[in-house]
């Protein structure tokens, strides 16, 4: 098992403090109460942009301050190429969050929230804003339990014409769609660049959106012979192109 990751705003260690750095706030009472770590035990201290450190522990103080130390490298994760971007529509109740957490978990490495036609819940508002940062936490906490030094993006929610622009700019576009002449498992991916995905609400992706992500160069492409939720599909086609592109190798 790899060492507990946790999260600091930033990892530019001011001069004079030799290396060592305090946990506190929300992330210490994470470690100290939740994880209760002790002196001696490793864990690794990351942005969540892609900078990292691994650390020791000196000492756990109270119910929310831990002391890290022998922060002495600091290390870049380059982002990983292709880079894959899910445009999940959204789903009913807390099943948005799931499909955030697993995205993650699998190694997504942006999620585009789409208000799509035949989507049910709409997000408007305060309510919008509330579940656009619940999805956005989520996504933090996914990328820590997953050991990721590089969290996913989260975008604000976009139309289908934003979509649209989003796809026309991507090297490989592709929309799931039980109206596919060809599978996910045999497209012809790039080896470096974007590939966007389009994962449709559960009544499925309009005639219209079909066509104007077709426009947009979005091919149509069947996962497979099931029918998977919105919430699971767009996990279980990142974990395929995932595998595909050698990011799994």
């Amino acid at each position: 098992m790899t060492a507990p990751v946790f999260v600091v705003d930033s990892l530019d260690l001011p001069d004079g403090c030799g290396g060592e750095l305090v946990l506190d706030g929300p992330e210490g009472r994470h470690a100290v109460s939740v994880k209760r770590l002790r002196a001696g035990e490793d864990v690794v201290l990351t942005d969540g942009r892609g900078r990292w450190a691994e650390g020791i522990v000196k000492a756990a103080e109270g119910k929310d301050r831990l002391v890290v130390m022998d922060l002495e490298t600091v290390h870049e994760e380059p982002a990983a190429q292709p880079r894959i971007t899910v445009v999940q529509a959204l789903p009913k109740g807390d099943r948005g969050e799931l499909a955030v957490e697993t995205m993650t978990e699998v190694g997504i490495d942006a999620i585009v929230p789409w208000a799509a036609a035949r989507c049910i819940t709409q997000w408007k508002g305060d309510r919008g804003l509330k579940a656009l940062a619940k999805w956005r936490a989520t996504a933090r906490e996914a990328g820590k339990q997953s050991r990721r030094t590089r969290f996913p993006e989260v975008a604000d929610a976009a139309t289908g014409k934003q979509v649209a622009e989003l796809l026309a700019k991507a090297d490989f576009a592709a929309v799931l769609h039980e109206s596919g002449d060809e599978t996910l498992a045999t497209a012809e991916l790039p080896t470096a660049g974007e590939i966007v995905l389009v994962v449709g609400p559960e009544g499925g992706v309009s005639p219209e959106e079909l066509a104007l992500f077709g426009e947009a160069g979005a091919g149509a492409y069947r996962l497979g012979p099931s029918v998977l939720r919105t919430s699971t599909a767009g996990t279980a086609a990142g974990a395929l192109l995932l595998g595909r592109t050698g990011r799994w190798s």
